[in-house]
């Protein structure tokens, strides 16, 4: 009789029907973690195990399991900065810019030491965070160590994830041959792998908020802020009364946050075209969509990281930020 490859085990709690399958603890993800980081799966046994994963939807156990081991194999750089705050951008824009990459570089202008971190290219037809960087002429970190420099220099570094886990790519680029989402797109937007205290979420699907915010509680993450994003992204719709979901000392809270403008305007025509996101930021085109949605998402940031009373006091504060900013220079 052939022997049961070691993976098996975690491929069978799962998979096992539904009465008889359960989710992993938080333990038995982490191994199961650490043998897809280290290459000690087999291909069908990866995809198995990530479509049942997707099927049944991740438990905060299973996110906070997965995302704890695979931490273990990030080089991150012993001399790093302190990092204020983590932003990962893992879903791209399909009808809107990535107006949120001005929330994060006004922050940044404005003291706040930001790490992005995120994916490209998963889904034709968006725009990511990477590509709109560099048509600011924000410079991208080819490493954590190169983004932890980038921090020092600018308040601001983005690496993409295939540059600090090439292993977590691939998984997310199976989309195409699995025809699945991975649970990787969730997993990913946990991974902090600066140890910010504090981290923004966006979810496309309401019911992941708490997903999100259970794992990053159960990982020790003391302030954090979770809500549904335009296209899944951080990114309020200015239009839209929007919940969120926040850890604030490790405790759980809930705040409505009211629409910035009437729900009948009308965001901005023009594509996907980067050369917009530096027009609005020199002034050069204006729209009161496009720009309630950058200080309204900063408002959210502001927020969770306790440089505001309220969300009123956020958003005031989050505007006079956009309004004040050097129009010369979107980064340095």
């Amino acid at each position: 009789m052939t022997e049961e490859h070691p993976f098996a085990q975690y491929v069978r709690i799962i998979g096992k029907g539904p009465h008889l399958s359960r989710p992993l603890t938080e333990e038995e993800m982490a191994d199961a973690a650490r043998m897809i980081m280290s290459g000690r799966v087999e291909p069908v046994q990866l995809g198995a195990f990530l479509c049942l994963l997707r099927v049944r939807t991740e438990e905060p156990e299973e996110g906070a399991g997965f995302t704890r081991a695979v931490r273990e194999f990030f080089d991150v750089p012993a001399d790093k900065p302190p990092v204020d705050l983590d932003w990962p951008t893992y879903a791209g824009k399909a009808r809107q810019l990535p107006w949120f990459i001005l929330s994060a570089l006004l922050l940044a202008k404005g003291g706040v030491r930001v790490l992005m971190h995120g994916t490209e290219g998963h889904t034709a037809g968006r725009i990511y965070a990477r590509e709109a960087l560099e048509f600011l002429g924000v410079p991208v970190a080819g490493s954590l160590k190169e983004a932890a420099d980038h921090i020092r220099r600018h308040n601001f570094g983005f690496v993409s994830l295939r540059d600090f886990s090439p292993r977590l790519q691939e998984i997310m680029d199976l989309k195409p041959i699995l025809g699945l989402r991975s649970p990787v797109n969730t997993f990913a937007r946990m991974l902090n792998p600066m140890g910010a205290p504090y981290q923004v979420h966006g979810t496309f699907h309401p019911a992941y908020r708490d997903i999100h915010r259970e794992s990053a509680r159960l990982l020790g993450q003391p302030h954090m802020a979770v809500f549904k994003g335009d296209g899944g992204e951080v990114e309020r719709r200015p239009t839209k009364p929007v919940e969120v979901m926040a850890l604030h000392g490790g405790e759980a809270v809930e705040e409505e946050w009211s629409a910035i403008l009437p729900e009948d305007t009308e965001a901005p025509e023009g594509g996907l075209d980067p050369a917009r996101l530096a027009a609005l930021w020199r002034g050069d085109f204006s729209d009161a969509y496009a720009e309630a949605t950058v200080y309204g998402t900063a408002a959210i940031v502001l927020r969770v990281m306790g440089k505001a009373d309220s969300p009123a006091a956020a958003l005031v504060a989050a505007k006079r930020l956009w309004e004040g900013r050097d129009r010369g220079r979107i980064v340095g």
